[in-house]
């Protein structure tokens, strides 16, 4: 009797990863730690999960940059690597300081309108780099320069957010208070997600360092 050996193609995704790949799955973990972290201070009111929700965040970042850093340190990239990195991004730099955003008491029907546009932007903004990536690159294939911000900038919003608990600035106190329109309500302080999409999805060039 013959033992069954594993199908050559079932390991072949693990073997496809650079080390760059570990890096960024680490950004999408701390992703998710923060939005678990968001989640336990919306069940507990501590203010502590807070900052843990910052610091993931923090530590996303710090991720995303260490993957490119390795990348091109090793020469190298793939399709499968980059689509990667923006699934991870849209994660730790879209989806949670959104969450965190909503668990820090902007939760009125406008305000959710409003942080669900900031994902949609980030998301856009990743989807349009990966497709104009090669068309934005010099001679040597290095992109030059971002169309719109890079969705990491949404790490203020998050340190924004972590003053705004080390000041007592949550729920009811948060800054700038909240409107009715409409009979629906709105915190002015949500509009900076607005902002914040906005400039990813416009046209404004940054140099890439």
């Amino acid at each position: 009797m013959t033992t069954p050996q594993p199908h050559p193609k079932r390991f072949s995704m693990i073997r496809e990863f650079h080390l760059a790949d570990w890096f960024t799955l680490g950004n999408a973990v701390c992703g998710v730690g923060a939005l678990f972290s968001a989640m336990t201070y919306l069940a507990t009111g501590d203010v502590l999960h807070v900052y843990f929700a910052a610091a993931l965040v923090l530590a996303a970042l710090i991720f995303d940059v260490l993957d490119g850093r390795i990348a091109r340190w090793r020469q190298k990239s793939s399709a499968m690597g980059r689509e990667l990195d923006s699934l991870a991004d849209v994660i730790s730099f879209g989806v949670a300081p959104a969450i965190m955003a909503y668990g820090c008491g902007m939760q009125g029907l406008y305000d959710r309108v409003v942080l669900a546009y900031f994902v949609a932007c980030g998301v856009s903004r990743l989807a349009r780099y990966n497709v104009t990536a090669e068309t934005l690159s010099g001679d040597d294939g290095k992109v030059r320069y971002f169309e719109g911000t890079p969705i990491p900038t949404s790490i203020v919003l998050v340190a924004l957010l972590a003053l705004a608990g080390y000041m007592g600035a949550l729920g009811e106190n948060l800054w700038f208070g909240k409107v009715l329109v409409g009979g629906f309500t709105l915190h002015p302080l949500v509009l900076l997600f607005a902002v914040s999409g906005s400039l990813m999805i416009s046209r404004i060039r940054i140099p890439k360092f």
